[in-house]
């Protein structure tokens, strides 16, 4: 496929056709209407899901999960429409993305929350608030707890099992999830983790941008200030705002940061500055597939015309396992 020759589309002279071959784990919206435009107004995108569609398809997006698991192919016995080019969607980390060697030569873009993929959908970003927010006096109010963390797997292997194991020495740590059977449903996971100071957004890998719901949505929306761990401190102060956020790394010891979080929840005004932040910035967090997806239309036509991934396992495990 890597012979294949791209022609230039500009997306106002017509819509662009998004195919997408499988729903990511087998749960579908409808696409019923213009959904690109009535939903996130990005417009000449056309979202389908119906493989006839793939003769004249523009894009060809397959999300790597069900490659992996055998439960899809991709439609490598068809003839390949000239200029269609297809799409690798993934939101996992790396050590959770299979191996993807025999990807070689088929695909043309990357769908990832990685900041250089061709599509970047991270799980979350700032937004500018459009009128400077009154902040809450002191956010110390109705806590109860001073850390929190919610897991569901846990790996004593894993980095963020160790850090646990030590910052629990030092300090309280009140946790929830399926590891303890204390599962939160959706609707209790902000209020509970709102009564926290501090809330372990741990991710359960350490890679290149890797950053999810755990510090956007249950951290950042919840209203507790997120104890990272994850990628370096860089790639946080790239997406994260600034002075949001408290890196394991930046301590000698854990025993040292459990000592910080315990004096910065006794101190009204250096925790309270932890969020003032959001004077200026708000969060949006991503959720939906089909948004996702129709971002590809936004950035379609800037992309290179004839370019092809022929290692996708190596671009995919960049810097993995980073410091």
């Amino acid at each position: 496929f890597s012979s294949i020759l791209y022609t230039t589309c500009n997306p106002s002279d017509r819509n662009l056709t998004i195919l997408l071959w499988h729903w990511p784990f087998r749960h579908s919206f409808s696409l019923k209407g213009d959904v690109c435009w009535d939903l996130y107004q990005i417009p000449y995108c056309k979202l389908v899901d119906q493989r006839s569609f793939y003769p004249t398809a523009d894009v060809v997006v397959f999300h790597n999960r069900e490659l992996i698991d055998g439960s899809q192919r991709l439609p490598t016995h068809l003839p390949r429409p000239q200029g269609q080019r297809w799409a690798w969607m993934s939101l996992e980390s790396p050590n959770n993305n299979g191996n993807l060697r025999r990807f070689g030569n088929l695909f043309n873009m990357t769908i990832s929350y990685r900041r250089d993929a061709d599509i970047t959908v991270p799980y979350g970003e700032l937004l500018p608030v459009e009128t400077e927010e009154h902040l809450v006096e002191d956010r110390r109010v109705n806590k109860s707890s001073l850390v929190c963390w919610v897991v569901s797997k846990y790996r004593s292997h894993y980095k963020r099992s160790r850090v646990y194991k030590e910052l629990s020495a030092t300090v309280p740590i009140k946790v929830y999830g399926r590891w303890t059977n204390t599962p939160l449903s959706s609707a209790d996971l902000l209020p509970t983790i709102s009564r926290c100071y501090f809330y372990l957004a741990f991710e359960n890998s350490v890679s290149k941008d890797y950053i999810t719901e755990k510090l956007w949505y249950n951290a950042y929306q919840a209203g507790a200030v997120p104890v990272v761990l994850g990628p370096s401190i860089n790639h946080y102060k790239a997406v994260a705002p600034e002075h949001s956020f408290i890196h394991v790394d930046k301590f000698a010891s854990i025993k040292d940061l459990g000592t910080y979080l315990q004096q910065l929840a006794g101190d009204k005004k250096r925790y309270n500055e932890y969020f003032n932040w959001k004077k200026h910035w708000k969060v949006k967090v991503y959720s939906d597939w089909r948004e996702r997806i129709c971002k590809t239309c936004l950035h379609y036509s800037r992309l290179p015309q004839q370019h092809v991934y022929s290692d996708l396992h190596a671009w995919v495990n960049t810097n993995n396992g980073q410091p």
